[in-house]
């Protein structure tokens, strides 16, 4: 600051304006002091934002970067996808099955060109119909019948599309996340494999036929041996005949049971099917037993209807032959001093048979496949050579025949009881 010094006359004055221009010059001195720290603090932020531009600047660069790699990647992604998905219609498009996809609304969503071989139609006719307007194709009229107007579940069947292809069709449900997305239909054409079947059980139709009829000429000229017809024979000449006599009967067994084997498969079994009772054809059954179950010493108990059982429409030779194979294989299965059980009743809509038995059981491994043709269990084996291994497979098909259902329950050891149940009419 100034320090002004007092003076008199025109230098009082002049001391006035001196002091005067003194106060100008502090008041500018002030401002520009003042003007230079605004100027300083906006130099400051100004430096701030330039550093936050060049950060964002730099931020913007990564992001760039990483917008560009992410962006690399959805490409590359897509050009994967697009070839996966190129694979997938290739292995589609020369799988030597037919494909039919359907979608929620079961309507056709994709046909390879191996299906549209066995329908002859073309894709474009057929994507987007609903199984109703596909069956106004002839050659898909059969599909279509046999998906109905909904596909439910899983299952496996055989049609027939003209007389020289045979298609097994297989439906599996597509689920993501426990929700059904899509069907898959899957046609495999097994022609072939029904021809070799169908010659295969000519074979086996034909060969029986030509075997039954020496057999029955062996079992006559057996008989009249033992009956002394052609003069009298000696004690062991008998014991060596009625030998001859029960292997032969074995065969002409084994002989009629690959006739009915061969009738089953061609659906020529069911012939004579009559609306009758139950109980009077299980009763013949077992009065044929009664003898064998006396010697072998097994309890025998036949649980009786609590009243009279409903009439069922049956071909009453092939239900006895069903209940003979089942008591048959209880009593030879069933050891000396065993028991067996039969109970007959009305079970809702069906009449229900049963036969349990304290016999060697069938080992847990081996059940499910009880029902096939020419199996039989490895402990039976060990106890008894005899039987052909038709006598379930038969019976599994004369029930279904009749439009029911037989199954069984069994422990190694502790025995086996089978049941089969026959609609009431």
């Amino acid at each position: 600051m100034f320090k002004i010094f007092p003076m008199k006359g025109e230098n009082g004055k002049k001391k006035a304006n001196l002091e005067s221009a003194l106060k100008e010059l502090d008041r500018i001195a002030k401002m520009l002091i003042r003007r230079d720290f605004e100027l300083t603090q906006v130099r400051a932020e100004r430096e701030v934002e330039l550093r936050d531009l060049k950060q964002k600047a730099k931020d913007l660069e990564k992001t760039r970067e990483v917008l560009l790699n992410i962006l690399e990647d959805a490409e590359n992604s897509r050009t994967e996808a697009i070839e996966e998905r190129n694979k997938t219609m290739a292995i589609i498009n020369n799988f030597v099955d037919g494909l039919l996809v359907f979608d929620k609304k079961n309507k056709l969503s994709l046909i390879n060109p191996q299906a549209e071989d066995f329908f002859d139609v073309k894709s474009q006719d057929l994507t987007g119909k609903s199984i109703l307007e596909l069956s106004v194709f002839p050659t898909i009229r059969s599909l279509a019948n046999l998906l109905g107007n909904s596909i439910k579940g899983v299952f496996r069947k055989e049609i027939k599309i003209k007389e020289d292809l045979i298609l097994e069709v297989s439906t599996i449900p597509i689920v993501i996340e426990g929700e059904k997305i899509n069907t898959l239909i899957i046609l495999h054409d097994i022609t072939r494999e029904k021809i070799v079947e169908k010659m295969k059980t000519e074979f086996v139709s034909i060969s029986a036929h030509q075997l039954r009829t020496p057999l029955s000429a062996i079992k006559w000229t057996l008989s009249m041996l033992l009956d002394g017809d052609l003069g009298q024979i000696s004690p062991e000449q008998r014991d060596f005949i009625e030998k001859s006599y029960k292997s032969n009967e074995m065969m002409i067994a084994l002989i009629n049971d690959l006739l009915n084997v061969t009738r089953i498969e061609e659906g020529r079994y069911l012939y004579k099917s009559i609306l009758t009772d139950l109980e009077p054809i299980c009763r013949s059954v077992i009065e044929s037993y009664k003898t064998g179950m006396e010697k072998r010493k097994i309890k025998f108990e036949f649980k009786k209807p609590e009243k009279k059982l409903p009439k069922a429409i049956i071909d009453v030779e092939k239900i006895k032959l069903v209940i003979d194979n089942l008591l048959g294989n209880a009593v030879r299965y069933t050891p000396i001093g065993g028991s067996i059980k039969i109970s007959l009743k009305s079970v809702k809509k069906n009449i229900e048979f049963s036969v349990r038995d304290s016999g060697v059981g069938i080992p847990q491994n081996q059940q499910q496949r009880i029902f096939s043709k020419f199996f039989r269990a490895v402990n039976v084996l060990k106890m008894e050579t005899e039987g052909s291994g038709l006598g379930l497979f038969i019976a599994k098909n004369i029930i279904e025949a009749h439009r029911g259902r037989v199954w069984f329950e069994s422990e190694e050891g502790k025995g086996t009881t089978f049941y089969f149940t026959i609609p009431i009419k």
